[in-house]
């Protein structure tokens, strides 16, 4: 299970390789992620990252996880979540206790995973919302989408606001593509 805070680390890097091409024009950009742009994605990124690390330190996170993380600096706003993070989860016991998040009381390795996914799934949002899924890591896509595949699955969590029905893909299409397809984005037509 220690595997899961190296995805972690790796997916905080590479959205941060995103995020950092991002600019005002791409901010409104509709993305995979229904009803939500790039700013919004990237917001409640942000504020998730922020929500995970103090519930991994037993902290309040000073604001709701839909508040305005972001500012006026986006970038700045999500490298700072970033760092406190990546602290949080590679403290010594992080994976030892109970998580509360609002899909309840979760054992600490499962809301990693939980963590993960989101991480890896909305940074592949802002990838494709930006005509960029070259920045996606597709490998790490493809070790998510197995885990999860692997772990029996995800149907439990396909509702409203958490995963929407799978969405046929090939399995020949990139693995940003397929784990895209998996949890139920609709992925835009304009998206290689």
């Amino acid at each position: 299970m220690d595997n899961v805070i190296g995805q972690i680390d790796r997916a905080l890097d590479a959205t941060s390789v995103i995020v950092a091409v991002l600019d005002d024009s791409t901010m409104a950009a509709p993305t995979p992620c229904r009803e939500w742009d790039v700013r919004t994605v990237l917001n409640h990124l942000v504020g998730g990252m922020h929500v995970f690390a103090a519930a991994l330190s037993g902290t309040d996170s000073g604001a709701d996880h839909e508040s305005d993380w972001l500012g006026g600096d986006p970038q700045g706003a999500y490298a700072a979540a970033a760092e406190v993070d990546r602290a949080a989860w590679h403290r010594p016991d992080a994976l030892d206790n109970t998580v509360h998040i609002s899909l309840g009381d979760l054992p600490a390795q499962a809301a990693a995973l939980v963590h993960l996914t989101e991480l890896v799934v909305h940074g592949v949002d802002l990838a494709v919302a930006i005509d960029r899924p070259d920045l996606a890591d597709d490998e790490l896509c493809g070790e998510l989408l197995a885990t999860m595949q692997g772990r029996g699955g995800i149907d439990k969590f396909r509702a409203p606001g958490i995963f929407g029905a799978e969405v046929a893909v090939a399995d020949d299409e990139p693995a940003h593509r397929r784990l895209l397809g998996y949890v139920g984005r609709e992925v835009l037509a304009r998206t290689p």
